[in-house]
């Protein structure tokens, strides 16, 4: 859309009520309030240094609820991708979902549009590739997450 906040680090919208995006910094919150979003759902770890200080409140500040899911980044469980699955489901609302780099985001919706969309895979990695691709990176932090995408069930 054409008001979206795209300077917002690695910022992508998904559909007409789903955003992600990396880390979030002051005033982010209003700039996403101003483009209908109603809650947002914060996967990144609270005492990670680029968190948002004070989401807690500047989130309900900005007319925002506010929901965290702290997943380590190092340790992505299926019970972390069931909260995020219950909680998208429940909003109901425009929802904007971030972590610090939108990795973690961009790997959890990968399954997510496989397994509660249906999506098929090409176009499902299509949309995790724009971000990450845990599969090309070599990095030791990446092996949990090409672990984490492949247990995506059919």
């Amino acid at each position: 859309m054409t008001n979206d906040p795209t300077d917002i680090r690695n910022f992508l919208r998904l559909s007409k009520n789903i955003t992600t995006s990396g880390r979030l910094q002051p005033g982010d919150p209003q700039r996403l309030a101003a483009i209908g979003t109603a809650r947002v759902i914060n996967l990144a770890l609270a005492d990670h240094p680029e968190a948002l200080p004070n989401a807690q409140q500047e989130m309900p500040g900005a007319g925002l609820t506010y929901l965290h899911l702290p997943v380590p980044f190092v340790e992505p469980a299926e019970a972390h991708y069931k909260a995020l699955v219950a909680a998208l489901e429940a909003a109901q609302t425009p929802v904007h979902v971030h972590c610090i780099m939108n990795w973690r985001v961009s790997a959890f919706f990968y399954r997510y549009h496989r397994e509660a969309c249906g999506m098929a895979e090409p176009e499902a990695r299509e949309w995790l590739e724009k971000i990450w691709s845990p599969h090309t990176s070599d990095t030791a932090e990446a092996a949990p997450w090409r672990a984490f995408v492949e247990r995506t069930q059919d």
